[in-house]
């Protein structure tokens, strides 16, 4: 049975792309309720967390919408209705969720998504912390197991996180440390370090200076095993490939804002890698309900402890108000873990 569901809901989203400065950037709307596929649940929104996706799809550009973009590409919820191919979740079940880029988001009181973006919210954790968790520690997870290739085999193998004070490095520094690797995380402040380090982090590094006279002070004079890189590559490009060891692995999760030469690559016999969260839902693999599995994963390590909320900040309620400046926030990159949105 499904729960009372209203014709219409309270969101928050957009017409035309511009600063996060313009009032007009992000809109308190009324909206209809999403309608449901076969394979799709709808989830009523308890909270939703803001990431760096969110300010990249909302960025100035000339697009016209005709219906309001919503954002929202994670949070946690109550199932109220479910179509009839719906195999994984019941109404009433207390979900966390990844968003889908092609749909509208969490960002209202109600989302439609497939099942297979949806985990089973982490019986320990309030809402708002259960929210902060889905998109970062899928997107770290890939990262480290399905493109890194980590095993527990390279316990004792050096890790390098450039960025390891955000969603996805806090969450990574957690996983790599898990498996026993050595993690070196970069940050630049000291809030930032110590965010990092009560993450796991074995060493800071500051990214504001040279990496690579801090590495070999530290020990690291041959380089690292493995590098992910949580920021535009760009920049640290020659760095990467002076820090990496001959055979090593760089996992890339942010687009570079300029070309790059790959030919040092060759010489080290090095593995390129990038990752991107929505790739088995956006092309339909074969292997996309690994991404309901891995949800599920960090539901039970989130419930046993082996990972912990990277939530730092609640802002209530979620209205245009609050999603402007947890955009702006954002956009100023000083965000140490997630910024959380609860309740309507």
């Amino acid at each position: 049975m499904a729960h009372s569901i209203p014709k219409t809901m309270r969101a928050v989203g957009f017409y035309k792309y511009l600063p996060i400065t313009d009032v007009n950037s992000l809109l308190d709307l009324e909206v209809k309720v999403p309608n449901i596929l076969p394979n799709e649940i709808l989830i009523k929104v308890k909270a939703s967390s803001v990431n760096p996706i969110d300010t990249k799809v909302r960025a100035p550009k000339p697009n016209l919408e005709a219906v309001p973009k919503i954002l929202g590409f994670d949070g946690a919820g109550i199932v109220v209705n479910k179509g009839e191919n719906v195999k994984l979740f019941n109404v009433g079940d207390e979900v966390f969720f990844t968003g889908d880029l092609r749909k509208n988001g969490s960002n209202a009181e109600y989302v439609a998504l497939d099942e297979i973006l949806v985990g089973t919210k982490p019986k320990n954790l309030s809402f708002e912390e259960a929210a902060a968790m889905p998109l970062t520690s899928v997107t770290a997870y890939e990262s480290l197991f399905d493109r890194l290739g980590l095993t527990i085999k390279d316990k004792g193998k050096s890790l390098l996180i450039i960025n390891s004070s955000g969603g996805v490095g806090s969450v990574a520094t957690q996983l790599a440390k898990n498996l026993g690797l050595k993690v070196i995380g970069t940050a630049s402040r000291q809030e930032s370090e110590t965010f990092t380090r009560q993450h796991g982090a074995d060493i800071v590094l500051n990214h504001t200076n040279n990496l690579i006279p801090q590495l070999e002070v530290n020990g690291y004079t041959d380089g690292v095993n493995y590098i992910l890189v949580n920021y535009d590559p760009y920049p640290y490009w020659d760095t990467l490939m002076k820090a990496i060891k001959p055979q090593g692995k760089i996992c890339l999760i942010v687009d570079s804002s300029g070309l790059v030469d790959l030919r040092p690559l060759k010489d080290k016999s090095v593995t390129l890698v990038s990752e991107m969260m929505s790739t088995r839902i956006k092309y339909n693999t074969e292997d996309k309900y690994r991404h309901n599995e891995i949800l599920q994963t960090v539901s039970k390590m989130l419930e046993d402890g082996s990972l912990k909320s990277t939530m730092t900040r609640v802002m209530t309620p979620i209205n245009a108000e609050n999603l402007r400046e947890a955009h702006r926030l954002i956009e100023n990159k000083h965000i140490l873990g997630k910024i959380v949105l609860s309740g309507f």
